[in-house]
């Protein structure tokens, strides 16, 4: 059975916005570092759309956005090749490597985990909180950014049920982030 992974970028006030997080490129290779161990990635249709805008490969192949700083590109190679499974309710297609999931969620998850395999990435905040609920996170991966910004959503925010963790492993980046990595106790 594959295990699920959760990782997610926050500050210390537990918000998360893509926007406010340190980027630089120890984060860069260690998120690529991470969707390169697994088999594919999870996202709902926000996270998936936002991530296909700023990752996808260019056409023609070679020519990245200006914006993209040459040690990004590790990173959008590995996010751009990966398989992705899409949770999604209103998306008719998908294309970037990408396969819809309808149906119950729990099932529809199930049926991916239990597939052969190094394990599943899943990214963004809605459905980590419905996954967590229905106790299919096995690991979950928090990089804390040494950041207050007051603003934003807060992770897990509605969250029904008490989830023991126990720490797995802990990475410190130059950047003062701190990557802290859980293993959900029902799992261990």
């Amino acid at each position: 059975m594959r295990p699920l992974l959760y990782s997610i970028n926050i500050t210390l006030d537990g918000c998360f916005d893509h926007r406010v997080g340190i980027v630089d490129e120890a984060l860069h290779r260690h998120a690529a570092e991470n969707i390169a161990r697994a088999d594919a990635l999870l996202f709902g249709r926000v996270t998936y759309e936002m991530m296909a805008a700023a990752w996808r490969a260019p056409a023609p192949p070679g020519a990245w956005p200006a914006w993209m700083a040459e040690w990004m590109i590790p990173f959008a190679r590995t996010i751009d090749a990966a398989k992705k499974y899409v949770v999604s309710s209103t998306l008719d297609r998908v294309d970037w490597n990408a396969e819809i999931v309808r149906g119950d969620l729990g099932d529809a998850v199930r049926k991916l985990k239990a597939e052969p395999g190094n394990g599943l990435f899943v990214g963004g905040e809605k459905l980590a909180l419905s996954l967590t609920e229905l106790g299919l996170i096995d690991e979950y991966e928090f990089i804390v950014h040494p950041r207050l910004v007051g603003h934003g959503p807060t992770l897990f925010a509605g969250l029904t049920q008490v989830v023991d963790l126990e720490l797995v492993d802990r990475i410190e980046f130059a950047s003062g982030a701190v990557a802290m990595r859980y293993r959900n106790r029902v799992f261990s």
